[in-house]
């Protein structure tokens, strides 16, 4: 069985105070509520320690927004897998869209985090999917087949059933846009083809693909109930837990 999934990437959100208040109330949701999949947050680096301690029976997984490709050294303002491990983090968001779009981040640069997280124990959920250029002129099956390959195919069978995979159409997000959840599925499907290709079916079967197109409250069961979506990683829904639990509830 395939791990389901609803993960929040709060981003660059949220004060000291605000994110405790909304951790402590996610918390006391999950206690008070049976939920049929797993929940996750990634909040700025800064709280990281804070949801630790928050959460120590590890109800929720507590992720960073991402982490460096080096063990270690020079490099000011990075966040090692080993800082990671150390915290008890679970894992760490990797190529998100926003790291590719302003911060240069490459296929090559995600294949190297992910070995780092996977060395430490830790869950890489990586990011890929086409703008809305790639899409339009036809090549976003070509685009996420490339990502795939590229962050993920010099890895063991069993190191890849370790990695969750979030699809971003990123042309969906912001533009007007909007991705049916029949072009959800087309995708993971694809991505789950992809895998499947090389490492065989039933690894395949194994890797968690999660949605990080706009889930909302409203669209979240009928995008769960696709075969190959196992989930979603949200943004802006899940800044406030009226929201987020709604999503989390697409799966009862």
């Amino acid at each position: 069985m395939r791990r389901k999934i609803v993960a929040g990437n709060w981003k660059m959100n949220k004060n000291v105070i605000d994110a405790q208040q909304l951790m402590i109330q996610l918390l006391s949701y999950k206690n008070n509520n049976a939920t049929n999949c797993e929940v996750w947050i990634a909040p700025p680096a800064l709280y990281l320690m804070m949801a630790k301690d928050i959460f120590e029976k590890d109800e929720i997984g507590v992720f960073s927004q991402d982490m460096s490709e080096y063990e270690s050294g020079a490099y000011t303002g990075e966040i090692s897998a080993d800082m990671l491990e150390s915290i008890d983090a679970t894992g760490s968001l990797i190529g998100h869209s926003e790291r590719r779009q302003y911060h240069g981040e490459t296929d090559a640069h995600c294949n190297r985090k992910i070995k780092l997280a996977l060395d430490k124990g830790l869950i890489p959920v990586y990011c890929n999917g086409e703008t809305l250029e790639q899409r339009k002129a036809g090549q976003h099956l070509e685009v996420v087949k490339n990502q795939t390959e590229a962050a993920l195919f010099t890895l063991s069978a069993e190191e890849i059933k370790k990695v969750v995979i979030a699809y971003e159409p990123v042309w969906a997000i912001g533009t007007g846009e909007t991705a049916s959840p029949e072009q959800a599925q087309e995708i993971h499907a694809h991505i789950r083809n992809i895998i499947a290709a090389k490492y065989g079916q039933e690894v395949a079967d194994e890797v968690s693909i999660l949605y990080g197109g706009s889930v909302k409250p409203d669209n979240a069961k009928e995008i769960f109930s696709q075969p190959d979506i196992d989930g979603g990683l949200i943004g802006g829904a899940a800044l406030k837990l009226e929201d987020f639990s709604k999503i989390i509830e697409g799966f009862n």
